[in-house]
């Protein structure tokens, strides 16, 4: 006999600035091995960035029912903000990098965005990238690869993540799914401790940890680490 369980596919979402092809490279795999199907939308352009993601989730819900949501960055506060306004849809939570929670105030994923936003309105994304001499090689072709494929909408689905809410831990602690919460121990613009803030309050979560060390030769690396942790919370109840 063939099983009939049904598997709910896991929607990611990216970073700001970012897109669906490093969601892909850090999830694809390590979900392939558990035979958990992966959709991995590209961004909405510009200022629509936000309610465009959350649109699209809801209309994967519609499609496919249940969801496993998640992301990485913004990709993971979106995706935490509609497992918590759509909880009977939500079957699940893998939320890599979260980089604040409630108002962004001055957060460093928050001022970061804003400055980069401003920088490309007024000088372009080739000035930004200069910007990033001194990153690892690994990030700073990332970033030239994605920044110029958002193009001229950059600055603007920069801004929308800048001064875009994530759920607070109140809410956090009333979203009652399975979550695997993931870190790079040593990112100071995506800080630990707000990734032990989330997993301390949610209440069936477990945090997996790596480096931006060990990402930038597997990008992998975050995904085991976020999935490794959802599989832990699974047992919790």
């Amino acid at each position: 006999m063939t099983s009939a369980i049904r598997v709910p596919p896991v929607v990611l979402l990216p970073g700001t600035g970012s897109d669906e092809v490093f969601v892909r490279a850090v999830f694809e795999r390590p979900l392939r091995a558990l035979g958990v199907p992966l959709i991995a939308p590209p961004p909405p352009p510009g200022a629509a960035l936000a309610d465009g993601y959350l649109a699209t989730l809801d209309a994967l819900a519609d499609e496919h029912g249940e969801l496993l949501v998640g992301g990485i960055s913004f990709g993971a506060h979106l995706a935490a903000e509609w497992a918590v306004r759509n909880p009977g849809r939500c079957g699940g939570l893998m939320a890599a990098l979260p980089a604040w929670n409630g108002a962004p105030g001055p957060a460093p994923a928050s001022l970061a965005a804003t400055l980069t936003a401003d920088l490309v309105a007024r000088h372009g994304v080739d000035a930004a990238l200069a910007q990033t001499e001194g990153s690892p090689d690994w990030l700073r072709a990332e970033l030239a690869r994605a920044w110029r494929r958002h193009g001229d909408g950059l600055a603007g689905s920069l801004r929308a993540a800048a001064g875009r809410p994530s759920p607070t831990l109140a809410e956090l602690a009333a979203l009652a799914v399975p979550a695997g919460i993931g870190t790079c121990t040593d990112d100071p613009v995506h800080p630990t401790k707000v990734a032990a803030e989330w997993a301390a309050a949610l209440p069936r979560a477990a945090l997996g940890e790596t480096t931006l060390t060990a990402l930038g030769a597997d990008r992998e690396s975050l995904g085991r680490a976020t999935v490794l942790a959802f599989l832990k919370a699974l047992k919790t109840r």
